[in-house]
């Protein structure tokens, strides 16, 4: 009797949660310029740290007939680390999950969200959940996610060359700053820059707005949390 006690609950609570999913999908929304330049340039931050503290030496140019040697640079400053890290940045965005318990640009983050580890879980306790769509689709990227994909594509070949600009010299400034807020967004379309995951802590989903300098402090969360 327990068992079926417990089953039906499950069920019912298993139609609230599938039914609020459909809501949330039908209400689909495409991320704006400022979510898609904020991700971007997390990842792409993210993928020259990892390298950044190469001692690797790499010898470019031709040897000559005159018996010039090949010149020699660093890889952490090199092109190729550059665009070593571009190659496929934007693919990574299709890790991200759509949160819809979040607000705004914290909308986007890896990880499964609360509400589908939830119906998961009572997939795996027996309980039929029905999505509209096979269980192994559940966690194919959502339309969101493939759009802010296509949107960083475009972004990063028309802002080609401030990348660049910033790579060779303007390291010192985060890459958030220097491209999204100085050349992509106007001020006016700066907002979602000002939120920083602070984990669930409230109705807002952990949204808080910092100041500028904050930001910069904060700006180590990593690229599953944004």
């Amino acid at each position: 009797l327990f068992n079926q006690v417990f089953k039906m609950k499950a069920f019912i609570l298993a139609v609230v949660f599938a039914c609020g999913f459909a809501a949330g999908s039908e209400d689909e929304r495409l991320p704006n310029k400022c979510e898609v330049c904020k991700i971007l340039t997390t990842e792409l931050q993210e993928a020259l740290e990892k390298t950044g503290r190469s001692k690797e030496v790499l010898e470019v140019g031709e040897v000559l007939d005159t018996g010039k040697r090949r010149r020699k640079i660093r890889y952490n400053t090199s092109e190729t680390r550059l665009t070593e890290a571009v190659d496929n940045i934007c693919e990574r965005i299709l890790q991200y999950k759509v949160h819809a318990e979040r607000p705004g640009s914290l909308r986007y983050a890896k990880g499964s969200s609360q509400t589908m580890m939830t119906l998961k879980n009572l997939v795996n306790k027996g309980v039929k959940v029905d999505l509209g769509m096979p269980y192994e689709l559940w966690d194919e990227p959502s339309a969101e996610v493939t759009d802010m994909k296509k949107q960083c594509e475009t972004m990063l070949e028309e802002y080609e060359e401030v990348v660049e600009d910033w790579y060779f010299h303007h390291q010192d400034r985060r890459l958030e700053n220097f491209l999204c807020e100085n050349h992509v967004l106007k001020t006016s379309e700066q907002d979602c820059l000002k939120e920083v995951w602070k984990g669930d802590t409230g109705d807002k989903g952990g949204a808080e707005e910092v100041s500028g300098a904050e930001r910069v402090e904060s700006a180590a969360h990593d690229a599953g949390e944004l």
